[in-house]
C-alpha cells in the first residue's frame, strides 16, 4: 500500500532554507517514515533563473514568487518557513489560516507580542506547529536530557552556557541583515543565545524566573558594502554581546553568554549542568559526545568521562549510521523533520512547538528590558 504523502512548501533559499531542503529530500531515506514527503514548492524573492537553480538543485518540484499564494495552496499541507525573523508573524498567521502544518525557524518572532500571536494562530486548530530548535536533535544533548529526568545528576545547582562564533569580529565586516533590529529584531541574543536558552530548558525541564543581563554593541558602524571596507558606514542596532544571569524554578542558578566577536570559535555552542550527583557538558563542535562525571563513584575514579552518544542503545542511536560512525549539522534537521513528519501522521502534538517560542521570546525580551533598566527582570 503507497504511503500517504505529505507536500511540503518552503519558503526561503539562504542559509536555512538550504538545511530546511536537505531534511526534507533525505528524511524518507535515512528513516522508515510512515508517510512520503514530497517537495511540492520553494518560494523566495530572487530571479526566475536563480530560484529555478535552487529547486532544482535541491529537489523542489515547483518555485513560486509569491508566499501568499504559496500557503494558499490546496496541495500544501506543511509550510517551512526560512526567512528572517521580520517575515514570520505574517507567514505563520497566514498559513494557520489555510489550516497548514507549520515548521517556523527559531527564534519564533522579533518579539514576545509577535510570538504570542502566532501561537493563538495555531491554538484550537488540528494543525502540528514546531520552532526550529535543531540542535535538540542531537544524540548526546537527547542523552543528557534522560540522564537528568533519571535522576543521575540529582538536584540541579547550575547551568552554564555559551554559544560563541567570530564571523563579526572584524571591525570592517560589512553590514548584514542580521545587524539591523527592525530586521533581526537582536544581534547574538535572538540569533544564538535564544538556542542556549532552549537547550537549558529541554535538557533540565525547569523555567528561568528571573533574569539580570547586559548586552552591548562592541562595533556601532559597519561598511555598507563588503567591496568598499571604507566607505558608507552602516549603524548597527543589535547587541553584539549578551551575557545573562538567571534563577530556575527549581532552585537553580543559570549564566549565558552570547556573542559573534569571540576570534577562534566557529560554532562553539556548549552548555554544562552541575547538579548533587554528577555534571555533564555539552559542545555541539564535538556534537557527538556527551562528557559526564558520576559522582557516586569511588572517589578515585570520579571525573568527566567522555561518552559516543551515537550507539543503538542511545536517544536517536547513530542515526541511519552503523553505530559510532556519528552524524553532523545538516542530521539534526534531518532527525527534525522525521518527528515532525511523524507526528503529523499520527495527529500528535509536537516539541519544540511554538509554545515554546513563545517561553524563549519572552526570555529573549526579559534580557532585552533588564539590560537596558539595568536591574533584574522577574518572569513570574
Amino acid at each position: 500500500m503507497a504511503k500517504k504523502k505529505i507536500r511540503v512548501g518552503l519558503i526561503g533559499h539562504q542559509f536555512m532554507g538550504v538545511a530546511h531542503s536537505n531534511a526534507y529530500r533525505n528524511a524518507g531515506m535515512w528513516y522508515d517514515l510512515p508517510v512520503e514527503i514530497e517537495m511540492k514548492c520553494v518560494c523566495a524573492k530572487d530571479t526566475p533563473e536563480r530560484l529555478e537553480a535552487f529547486a532544482h538543485r535541491y529537489g523542489w518540484q515547483e518555485t513560486e514568487a509569491d508566499w501568499k499564494k504559496l500557503v494558499s495552496r490546496d496541495d500544501i499541507d506543511l509550510i517551512s518557513v526560512a526567512t528572517p525573523g521580520f517575515l514570520h508573524k505574517e507567514m505563520v498567521i497566514e498559513a494557520a489560516k489555510n489550516n497548514k502544518h507549520i515548521l517556523c525557524e527559531k527564534p519564533l518572532a522579533n518579539n514576545y507580542a509577535d510570538a504570542c500571536d502566532m501561537l493563538k494562530a495555531v491554538e484550537g486548530k488540528s494543525l502540528v506547529h514546531a520552532c526550529g530548535f535543531s540542535y535538540r536533535f542531537t544524540p548526546a544533548t537527547a542523552l543528557a536530557k534522560k540522564l537528568i529526568a533519571d535522576g543521575k545528576l540529582g538536584t540541579i545547582y547550575h547551568v552554564h552556557a555559551r554559544y560563541a562564533q567570530d564571523w563579526m569580529v572584524d571591525p570592517k565586516a560589512a553590514m548584514v541583515w542580521r545587524l539591523q533590529k527592525e530586521l533581526a529584531g537582536s544581534g547574538s541574543l535572538g540569533d544564538i543565545c535564544s538556542h542556549s536558552i532552549d537547550m537549558s530548558r529541554f535538557m533540565t525541564g525547569a523555567e528561568i524566573t528571573s533574569l539580570v543581563a547586559n548586552c552591548k554593541t562592541l562595533v556601532k558602524q559597519r561598511p555598507l558594502s563588503a567591496d568598499d571596507p571604507d566607505g558608507p558606514q552602516g549603524e548597527v542596532t543589535v547587541d553584539d554581546v549578551a551575557q545573562v544571569l538567571c534563577e530556575y524554578d527549581n532552585g537553580a542558578t543559570g549564566c549565558f553568554e552570547a556573542t559573534r566577536f569571540a576570534g577562534g570559535r566557529k560554532n562553539h555552542n556548549c552548555i554544562e549542568i552541575n547538579g548533587s550527583l554528577g555534571s555533564i557538558y555539552w559542545d555541539f563542535e564535538e556534537q557527538n559526545y556527551l562528557e559526564f562525571c558520576d559522582r557516586t563513584l569511588p572517589v578515585e575514579l570520579q571525573g568527566f568521562t567522555k561518552i559516543n552518544a551515537t550507539w543503538d542503545g542511545h536517544p536517536y542511536g547513530g542515526g541511519p549510521w552503523p553505530q559510532g560512525h556519528g552524524i553532523g549539522y545538516a542530521d539534526c534537521f534531518v532527525l527534525e523533520v522525521a518527528h515532525l513528519v511523524t507526528a503529523i501522521a499520527k495527529g500528535e502534538s509536537f516539541s519544540p512547538s511554538f509554545a515554546d517560542g513563545v517561553t524563549c521570546q519572552r526570555v529573549l525580551e526579559a534580557v532585552q528590558e533588564s539590560s537596558e533598566q539595568k536591574k533584574w527582570i522577574s518572569l513570574l
